[in-house]
């Protein structure tokens, strides 16, 4: 096993499916190790904890397949145990942080859970066991133990009981899992005795076996007279047939299950002298043939289990032996990638840091999921969408209250998440942000997760800006968020993760890449592999880029208004007086009211990316500089580096600004000086010698105005709209657009210009800010969280926000700058 992450990358292509991507070029001597090795790549990622919104959940990247699940709550009252049933991740549900310690997606890792309400830790480790022809075989390790403020075995009465229910679900039409030998002599009609087995069959997995150990661990006891009917020692299975639609819904069906034996305790047993509540919560054994099986056990104290699944045509069954063995082998192999992924600078070297970098990295990579299913979406295209009219906001309201929209898809995602809690689903512009650490460490998986999201595109360039597909995703939105609208746009990031690979394609051609991460990345090594990849890429790429250029455009022509080119500028669509949801920055001050012929300053920035992102791919590609497709974004470079300043730089401020309309139909500039005022520069659009980089440098490095001890602040604080109405993008600090300054500041800092002191002074110190903010709250609170008040520090709003904010783990290894010489101080 030790040689598993070194297959797996060795062969992991992520070629698989490149023709849905575009038309791929690979001669006919490549096809078959294409093949090949896009089979190995899909092996070493088929299995995973790929269903990050529950605690603890285990299925493959198979629509309708084998799912799985743990639940737990406390099994000593009458009170607690339906409203503290732990499956689903929730917000404020008592816990004092939990999530994965260690986690590599091809290997496996392990997670805790401090569940205070329950007084117990629950730590569940996962691992894979390669083999066979349907993605290998794993095993997963549940083990639960008392809090310390937990009552003591030394007064039984009192001492910890916990309900255990693993479940395995079938989707599959047709394809049940059944239990295996239930005539055995350590079976009864009160339960199984030792391990549960059970089999079953599917056109993904082909035959296969599920074994759940008996384990350790004592069972609570009772001389109520209830005891003849139940056996607390004994494993209970309860097999039963759930509609389709419903199987994600097990915690209910659970309830159902458990309101029937307190139904038969109430009816054959006097209610002044009830049995104890562990006993009565005991399911009845009932074993046999089913798409859901329930295995419940009541335990007292810690405990510890193993559930084994393996793959018949790997010809060999998983063992709690392989378990231990491959959770230690997990771990030696996460700690020594980490550090070659990720050199910890200064003054952020220390072990505290070291396993608070583990943590979040950890909780970013093991909150990658599989989501499969319908969407839902407008594409009635309604006029009313096209916002050309004064008052467009509210006729495209009343467009949106016709409820045209329809079932979309189904489709398929594999993808990082912004929280397990709150938005345990994908998200367009947060993913690019999510990448870039996964980057570091698997790029093959990272492009993988690309094609996945680019393969959501449809025939026009459109992606959904927030994929919630199926059911179960769909429990976790309200309905008014739940509909998609295809001339809905979101910041295109994942251009960012593209430009990263083009860098690091250009390492390796020129010998440069850094001796530890050689032979990391196939398609980076193999550079005809990873420039295959670009090919079959850049049509999509190209096709989003379009897309932009045709549905959000700015209007200058109509109101005159003086700029280098008549066509370069842009404007959201979807924005309503208090939001632009489709800029991500949601609430974030924009010009009032609403008006057709606003121009906004992030959009253009975003676009100017784009170009100067297609251009590097292009180039890499050896794309010919006279051909049309070159000269023509040469062409839109150029004229977006004019009109930017054009557009949106106001002199008077010293900043960018967006752009609208005045009741004399003149062109007017709207500064609200933050975020969006320094967005030219955040995306590297600047040049070091640029003059209004000085003066951007002040606005970002005034405590009065953006920087604080704890990060860029989103808004001016003397602005007045400064932490008013909602105060989601008016005043706090976000980690990614820190980054962005960060990585901007970075290059500053060391490139020659009349700025270059500055930029590396304001580097360093924000650096360390933002890292002291997110340690000290994670310290504190046991979790990441969505932003960071600007005042105080605390994290806020949604918790356990494991995505972008775990960019922090790029920003401590990043090495700081000498101010004088703009050399990085590279301690390790």
């Amino acid at each position: 096993m030790a040689s598993v992450r070194q297959l797996a990358l060795s062969f992991g292509l992520v070629v698989a499916g490149l023709g849905q991507i575009g038309s791929a070029q690979a001669n006919n001597d490549e096809s078959v190790l294409f093949s090949e090795t896009a089979r190995l790549n899909n092996d070493s990622l088929l299995w995973g904890p790929y269903r990050p919104n529950l605690y603890f959940g285990v299925r493959p990247r198979i629509p309708k397949s084998l799912v799985s699940g743990l639940m737990w709550g406390r099994a000593d009252t009458y009170t607690d145990l339906q409203n503290h049933v732990r499956y689903t991740c929730e917000q404020n549900e008592g816990m004092e942080g939990y999530g994965w310690d260690e986690y590599d997606t091809r290997l496996g890792g392990t997670q805790t859970i401090h569940d205070t309400f329950n007084n117990i830790d629950i730590t569940t480790s996962f691992i894979k066991v390669p083999g066979g022809a349907h993605g290998g075989s794993w095993g997963a390790r549940i083990k639960g133990v008392p809090r310390p403020k937990a009552p003591t075995e030394d007064d039984p009465d009192t001492s910890v009981k916990t309900m255990v229910v693993f479940y395995l679900g079938q989707e599959e039409n047709g394809s049940d899992i059944r239990v295996k030998d239930v005539s055995g002599a350590d079976w009864d009609d009160h339960g199984f005795a030792g391990d549960t087995t059970f089999e079953g069959a599917s056109e993904g997995l082909g035959d296969y076996k599920v074994v759940i150990t008996k384990g350790t661990g004592d069972h609570p006891q009772s001389d109520h007279a209830y005891s003849a009917e139940r056996d607390l020692s004994k494993t209970v299975v309860q097999s039963l047939d759930a509609a389709e639609e419903h199987l994600w819904q097990v915690k209910p069906l659970l309830f159902r299950q458990i309101k029937e034996t307190v139904d038969h305790v109430i009816a054959t047993h006097d209610p002044n002298a009830a049995p104890p509540p562990w006993q009565v919560y005991q399911l009845g054994n009932a074993p046999g043939s089913g798409n859901l099986q329930f295995v419940q056990r009541m335990y007292e104290g810690p405990f510890e289990f193993d559930v084994l699944f393996s793959s018949a045509s790997a010809g060999k069954d998983v063992t709690s032996e392989d378990v231990t063995r491959e959770i230690k082998t997990a771990s030696e192999s996460f700690g020594s990638h980490f550090k070659k992924a990720f050199k910890l600078q200064a003054p952020f070297a220390a072990d505290k840091y070291k396993e608070f970098a583990h943590s979040m990295f950890s909780n970013l990579i093991g909150g990658i999921g599989y989501f499969y299913g319908y969407g839902i979406a407008d594409r009635s295209y309604a006029a009313a969408y096209e916002e050309e009219d004064e008052g467009f906001w509210e006729d495209a309201a009343k467009a949106r209250a016709e409820h045209r929209e329809t079932m979309d898809g189904p489709y398929e995602l594999f993808t990082s998440i912004p929280s397990r809690p709150f938005f345990p689903r994908g998200f367009l512009w947060d993913e690019g942000f999510h990448l870039l650490p996964i980057a570091e460490w698997d790029m093959d998986l990272t492009l993988d997760i690309v094609k996945s999201w680019f393969n959501l595109m449809d025939d026009d360039g459109w992606i959904a800006r927030e994929q919630i597909l199926g059911s179960e995703a769909r429990s976790k939105v309200p309905a008014e968020f739940q509909i998609q609208y295809p001339h809905y746009a979101n910041p295109p990031t994942l251009f960012f993760v593209v430009d990263t690979f083009v860098n690091k394609l250009r390492q390796a051609a020129n010998g440069t890449t850094p001796k530890e991460l050689a032979g990391s990345s196939n398609l980076v090594d193999n550079t005809e592999l990873g420039l295959e990849y670009l090919r079959a890429l850049y049509p999509r790429l190209r096709r989003q880029y379009d897309w932009f250029r045709r549905t959000q455009f700015g209007d200058i022509k109509s109101y005159e208004r003086e700029a280098f080119s008549k066509r370069e500028a842009y404007r959201w669509r979807g924005r309503t007086e208090a939001h632009v949801l489709t800029s991500g920055l949601d609430d974030y001050p924009r010009p009032q009211p609403p008006h057709p012929g606003e121009l906004h300053v992030d959009l253009m920035a975003w676009m100017g990316m784009m170009t100067r992102s297609l251009l590097n791919i292009g180039e890499v590609l050896g794309m010919d500089a006279s051909t049309e497709e070159a000269q023509q974004l040469r062409s839109i470079k150029e004229a977006i580096a004019h009109n930017i300043d054009d557009l949106h730089w106001s002199e008077d401020e010293g900043c960018y600004c967006d752009a609208t309309i005045d009741d004399y139909e003149e062109n007017k500039l709207v500064c609200h000086r933050g975020y969006i005022s320094l967005f030219p520069m955040l995306v590297g659009l600047l040049e070091p010698s640029n003059p209004k980089v000085g003066r951007l440098l002040d606005l970002l490095g005034d405590e009065d105005e953006l920087f604080s001890p704890h990060g860029l602040r989103s808004l001016s604080k003397k602005s007045e709209l400064y932490g008013t109405a909602e105060n989601y993008w008016r005043s706090p600090v976000w980690i990614n657009i820190n980054y962005l300054a960060l990585v901007s500041l970075q290059n500053l800092g060391q490139q020659e210009g009349p700025f270059r002191a500055r930029a590396a002074d304001l580097y360093n110190r924000l650096r360390r800010n933002i890292v002291d903010t997110v340690y000290a709250s994670w310290k504190e609170t046991g979790f990441a969280w969505e932003q960071y008040n600007p005042e105080t520090g605390k994290g806020q709003r949604t918790q356990h926000f494991t995505g972008w904010t775990s960019l922090v783990v790029k920003i401590m290894a990043m090495p700081e700058v000498d101010v004088k010489t703009g050399h990085v101080r590279d301690e390790l």
